[in-house]
């Protein structure tokens, strides 16, 4: 579990403790988590020991059958600082790709395993306020949607869940449509993890809306601009 120390990746890391899960965490933070069947490690998925450091955490426990991506970040464009532009594509994207490359060959040669990775609705979007985000979640979904189609003759499933807003500190702005709690978040999850869909989006009404704004801004496109004032 990458990116579970707070918010879904918490809350869904203890339900399948309940479950009886043995779970490897891995986050940015301590987790407040305590069980006999449960291992921390904190790091950052954009440092670039990242990779070498989750390779040497897999090294020391059975191969996975189930590895979930949680982290993401979000931020609205600031132009007097775009640097941290690139560090929203690091860890959204970037980060993913680098946990994808340490479990997933694990997984192939076994010829089992489930590779879960949350990206957002937003993946639909051109995002005047955050392009970053809508961006790296773009990337995302399309190199999971890839994955999986590589995967799935091989017997190991890729599932890329993207969630509209959830009760997190991830959730910024003023309107916040449909926005779902977390509990509900983990059993969209959960209900990944049993059937194993190549894409799961949720919920209904939040994807409507923003298929109908996608369809609204390429519209716009289409349009004649005006020239700008003088």
């Amino acid at each position: 579990m990458i990116g579970n120390s707070d918010g879904i990746g918490l809350a869904l890391t203890r339900e399948l403790l309940r479950q009886g899960w043995t779970v490897l965490g891995v986050s940015r933070s301590d987790s407040p988590l305590r069980h006999e069947s449960y291992r921390h490690a904190r790091a950052l998925v954009q440092n670039d020991a990242y990779a070498e450091k989750l390779k040497t955490l897999l090294a020391t426990v059975t191969p996975p059958d189930l590895c979930v991506y949680c982290v993401g970040v979000g931020e609205p464009l600031d132009l007097s600082r775009m640097e941290q532009e690139a560090e929203v594509f690091e860890v959204n994207l970037v980060g993913m790709v680098k946990t994808a490359a340490c479990v997933i060959p694990l997984m192939e040669r076994r010829g089992v395993g489930h590779f879960i990775g949350l990206s957002s609705l937003a993946d639909e979007l051109v995002s005047a306020d955050a392009p970053s985000y809508s961006a790296s979640k773009a990337g995302f979904s399309s190199y999971l949607e890839g994955l999986a189609l590589a995967l799935r003759p091989k017997g190991v499933y890729v599932t890329n869940v993207r969630f509209g807003f959830v009760d997190t500190k991830m959730a910024k702005g003023d309107v916040k449509p449909f926005m779902m709690p977390v509990d509900r978040a983990v059993r969209h999850l959960l209900t990944c993890i049993d059937r194993k869909p190549f894409r799961y989006s949720a919920p209904w009404p939040m994807v409507v809306v923003v298929r109908l704004q996608h369809w609204f801004m390429r519209l716009k496109t289409l349009l004649p601009g005006r020239p700008p004032a003088r």
